[in-house]
């Protein structure tokens, strides 16, 4: 997720427009990303939280205290990292809100391909802002969190989201409701999967669910995502709608960091894009790393867009692979180790 203005967020800074933080002051910094890099005036107490594994991962590398999900409160700066997805970009700025103390700075930038512009006129309508600049192709706002928040909450704090049944994390793949390769995968499964399956880049868990219901000789899944709040909802998705199924939820980046267990089956719809490139050697990447993880004779069934050649990873990695059905836009694959 290398696509971040953070470049628009530090530029106040670096202009003397907003003061860096002191020693001794608390700062939290709400989606920050991997490459972090701070002016070398910033002398808070940083407490970062970014819910991306990777990004998380090199946060800590880097010797920053980091956490998936903000924690405390009382904080005297917020740094907010702002997206395309509106409704994640409202849970950061509740956030901020909420553990920042009165009169703390909160300070947010968004890019304009991801409608920075309309951010800050809402925030306008809720808020009275200190000043606002454009600049990295980016807009950054800055404001001094009020004493009364309740009507501002009110207006952001969106309620959970709840699409085709099943609970979605914002920001997150197919956060508004099932996806259509996802479903013809489905579709395609066999009734006879059988012992430990596993569900690579599960999302909010619509596979995991689906195969619980549909194969009686499934013994356990396994759900491994990157994007924290997704295995989230996974588990509560698992928890209302499959509550027999022995379950256990993974938050791993499939991509830098090895799986120690060995499977049955391997459910997986591959992500190929980390921003808005497609990159398919991500999904490459993770049918090499699911040909690791299977057991011998071990089956992989994977749902990908017509156009990515996967099968020559297929071919390389497994005994025997084939299609089972295409559409439009979507095909569903087999291998066997």
């Amino acid at each position: 997720m290398n696509d971040t203005p953070l470049a628009t967020l530090l530029f106040p800074f670096e202009r003397g427009l907003i003061d860096p933080p002191g020693g001794g002051e608390r700062v939290l910094f709400l989606g920050a990303p991997g490459a972090l890099h701070l002016p070398a005036d910033f002398a808070g107490d940083m407490a970062a939280v970014q819910g991306y594994r990777p990004d998380y991962l090199a946060l800590q590398r880097a010797g920053l205290s980091v956490t998936p999900e903000p924690e405390g409160e009382g904080y005297d700066l917020a740094l907010v990292l702002l997206g395309r997805h509106r409704r994640e970009n409202e849970q950061r700025l509740v956030e901020a809100l909420k553990r920042t103390r009165p009169g703390a700075r909160i300070a947010a930038a968004c890019a304009k391909k991801d409608g920075g512009g309309s951010v800050r006129r809402r925030m306008v309508e809720l808020l009275d802002l200190e000043d606002h600049a454009s600049k990295h192709h980016g807009v950054v706002f800055w404001l001094r969190r009020p004493d009364a928040i309740e009507t501002v909450l009110a207006a952001l704090d969106a309620p959970e989201s709840v699409a085709d049944g099943y609970i979605t994390a914002a920001g997150g793949f197919s956060d508004d409701g099932i996806d259509p390769g996802s479903a013809l995968l489905v579709e395609c499964l066999p009734d006879n999967l059988s012992g430990a399956v596993a569900d690579f880049a599960a999302g909010w868990g619509y596979l995991s669910v689906a195969a619980s219901e549909r194969a009686p000789g499934v013994k356990s899944i396994d759900l491994y995502e990157a994007h924290h709040a997704s295995l989230e909802a996974a588990r509560r998705n698992m928890a209302a709608r499959a509550p027999q199924m022995p379950a256990r939820f993974f938050w791993q980046d499939l991509l830098g960091e090895p799986v120690n267990e060995r499977y049955d089956v391997i459910l997986m719809n591959p992500p190929f894009h980390r921003s808005r490139a497609a990159e398919p050697d991500m999904g490459h990447a993770m049918i090499a790393a699911a040909a690791k993880a299977l057991k011998p004779r071990g089956r992989l069934f994977l749902v990908a867009n017509r156009q990515l050649p996967y099968e020559e990873s297929l071919q390389k990695h497994f005994a025997a692979q084939g299609e089972l059905r295409r559409d439009t836009v979507f095909k569903v694959l087999w291998a066997r180790k």
